[in-house]
């Protein structure tokens, strides 16, 4: 497949994402392009261990929210914005919760979810502890989870009333509160 020239140095729409026809995954961060790579071993099995538990977690309560794996378009509007040429934030988080089920469209999710969680890599660890940190909290992502595999913890941030997320909250065992849900945990014994 031929590859696209594409200037990262333009800044791009969701529209203009959306006419890019190749293999390469990427996200717009205030228009801005940021090139992804394929996740290595240590990311992937966490991943999937993780959405296995939130899919677990929401099924046993009965409730009314999806769990999403990337690639899953995410875009995320700075004020309410629902045409794709007035889109400028479109990401693709390892694993997304999301709950109000009218942001759901063919797409992906338009809007917030409810609950991401990144998983770090050496090539994006400053981009999900700074971009997408200030993105996802702007945008009201209630909980936002940063996983390090190679550390083998999960950093917790809860949005608060004020719209900014807590200090966090570092876990490398035992049980991880699901803040979205009232009294809801789920166990990071095997994760990594």
């Amino acid at each position: 497949m031929e590859t696209l020239a594409l200037d990262l140095n333009k800044r791009y729409t969701y529209a203009d994402y959306l006419t890019w026809a190749d293999d390469k995954i990427r996200e717009l961060i205030d228009g801005f392009i940021k090139m992804m790579s394929s996740p290595g071993t240590k990311h992937q099995r966490a991943s999937i261990k993780l959405a296995t538990r939130l899919v677990t977690l929401i099924d046993r309560n009965k409730g009314n929210c999806e769990v999403f794996t990337a690639p899953f378009d995410v875009r995320l509007p700075k004020n309410g914005e629902t045409a794709d040429k007035d889109i400028y934030n479109v990401v693709q988080p390892d694993i997304c919760v999301v709950c109000d089920l009218s942001k759901l469209d063919e797409r992906g999710c338009l809007g917030a979810p409810d609950l991401v969680v990144e998983i770090q890599s050496y090539s994006t660890a400053r981009y999900d502890l700074t971009q997408k940190f200030d993105l996802y909290e702007a945008s009201g992502v209630r909980e936002y989870w940063v996983v390090y595999p190679f550390e083998a913890a999960v950093e917790v941030f809860v949005l608060q009333s004020d719209g900014k997320y807590d200090e966090g909250t570092k876990y490398q065992h035992g049980k991880i509160p699901v803040h979205i849900f009232d009294g809801c945990e789920i166990d990071l014994t095997g994760v990594f």
